[in-house]
């Protein structure tokens, strides 16, 4: 039975679309499992071992939670995308806009081994096996995929992520490290916080307006009675993305908002730090 969610659609289509396996509900983009070149999914809370305010299937290690529940969601997850949980890198995410190049060597970073960095909100690969993974309660995650030089990038982009084009820097990092050209990337907007649920005061408004050309504005954002903004990451992110060289065609929004769904999806909206974390997930297949 599919979860009963609220959806935000924009296409008439329900992206990402509701998975299941052994258990584990979670989310994949046609766009990308189409291509056959990546296992990929963005995690709900439904599935895991995980107990209370964490409760079921919470990423994080650094919220309280029981480290062998964290690892018992992190195999189950892996047993679902057909990878292995020794090869996962974690990122270091504080709201930065740096990137990292994932190698061979950096397999289990996170996970099973210490990470030797910090300050990493978004992470790049070309060695097949290697699974990417990022972390999310409301802020945006992007996904990214080219298949002629055979590369890879998920990246976590807030208000500061977008605001500093996350999404472009990520781009112009496959492009420097893979020779990555952006009209060949398939991009995924993913499940995060949306405009009727993503309230921000001025100062935030401000960073975007000095980022954005005026003739998006309308779009982006609008000011309330209150003297508030509601502010529309997504259409942000697809503005960044299209302005960097990615086709419009070449572009899946998500259509769930995780303040929408807080059964299904933590949000940081609606339990601020008493809770878990979900995770987005995407590997280069070895057989592909």
């Amino acid at each position: 039975m599919e979860l009963n969610w609220i959806r935000k659609s924009h296409s008439g289509k329900a992206v990402p679309k509701e998975l299941e396996k052994n258990g584990v509900r979670y989310l994949s983009f046609p766009l990308l499992a189409d291509t056959g070149l990546v296992s990929h999914g963005f995690s709900t809370r439904v599935g895991g071992v995980s107990q209370g305010q964490y409760a079921a299937m919470n990423f994080t290690f650094t919220r309280g939670d029981k480290q062998e529940h964290v690892m018992e969601n992190y195999r189950r997850m892996a047993g679902v995308l057909e990878v292995d949980v020794d090869q996962m890198v974690l990122s270091f995410q504080t709201h930065t806009t740096n990137v990292r190049k994932v190698t061979r060597e950096d397999g289990g970073k996170g996970i099973v081994k210490t990470r030797d960095y910090r300050d990493v909100d978004g992470l790049i690969t070309d060695v097949p096996g290697i699974t990417l993974v990022t972390f999310y309660a409301d802020c945006v995650p992007l996904y990214f995929l080219d298949p002629v030089h055979r590369a890879i990038g998920l990246s976590h982009s807030g208000w500061r992520g977008t605001a500093g084009r996350m999404g472009k820097v990520t781009l112009e990092a496959m492009a420097g490290e893979y020779g990555t050209n952006p009209g060949d990337v398939l991009c995924c907007v993913g499940p995060s916080i949306c405009r009727d649920c993503f309230e921000v005061g001025e100062e935030v408004i401000l960073e975007f307006k000095s980022q954005f050309d005026q003739k998006y504005w309308k779009e982006l954002f609008y000011q309330k009675e209150n003297g508030k903004y509601q502010l529309d990451l997504w259409k942000a992110n697809q503005i960044i993305l299209k302005e960097a060289g990615v086709e419009e065609e070449r572009i899946q929004t998500t259509d769930i908002c995780t303040r929408c769904n807080p059964d299904y999806l933590f949000s940081h909206r609606v339990m601020g730090n008493a809770r878990g974390n979900l995770a987005a997930f995407l590997s280069l297949k070895t057989s592909a």
